[in-house]
């Protein structure tokens, strides 16, 4: 119920939203092997993404702990608010160019800073704050690892952003 709930909000505010799973998409598979080779990531298909108005899920997502879908898609609501910010020429261009594709992707970490913080507000709203801040070494390894090609290699800065942006998070909730 939570997931068609999550879902339903996403099409009323994308009208053009279509949930693909990754075996659907050849386009998928080729993303998939590039970046097995270029960085060795063999979790592409296990992970969600969005490439225009659509969100592509890995095919056991309906297996998946709901809560966990729940905050998934509060992530990439915030890509595909990017690609409406954006359009979805220009969104690939800064995702995957400026200022190197691997290794010191700026804009990309910015971007991907955008939705974590979403991650971490909706995991801090449906799990609370110790799992929120039980995050921390998860995407300092995402940041600085071969799942998003190093995109920022810097875990100080890293850590930094995410300290700041849990202690948002707390310093909301009612006393």
């Amino acid at each position: 119920m939570i997931v068609s709930g999550q879902l339903e909000r996403l099409r009323a505010e994308f009208p053009g939203l279509r949930i693909i799973r990754h075996s659907d998409s050849r386009l998928i598979a080729l993303i998939s092997r590039a970046l097995r080779l270029l960085t060795g990531n063999r979790d592409f298909a296990r992970t969600f993404c969005v490439i225009g108005q659509a969100i592509y899920v890995p095919d056991e997502w309906e297996r998946m702990d709901p809560v966990s879908i729940v905050i998934v898609l509060r992530h990439e609501r915030i890509h595909l608010l990017q690609v409406r910010r954006y359009g979805m020429p220009m969104l690939a261009f800064l995702y995957l160019v400026p200022f190197f594709p691997l290794g010191l992707a700026y804009v990309r970490a910015r971007l991907e800073w955008e939705a974590f913080e979403e991650t971490l507000r909706a995991t801090h709203e449906l799990r609370g704050e110790q799992a929120m801040l039980a995050l921390r070494p998860h995407i300092l390894e995402w940041f600085t690892g071969p799942r998003y090609g190093w995109m920022w290699p810097f875990p100080a800065q890293v850590g930094s952003w995410f300290d700041q942006a849990a202690a948002r998070m707390t310093s909301t909730r009612p006393h």
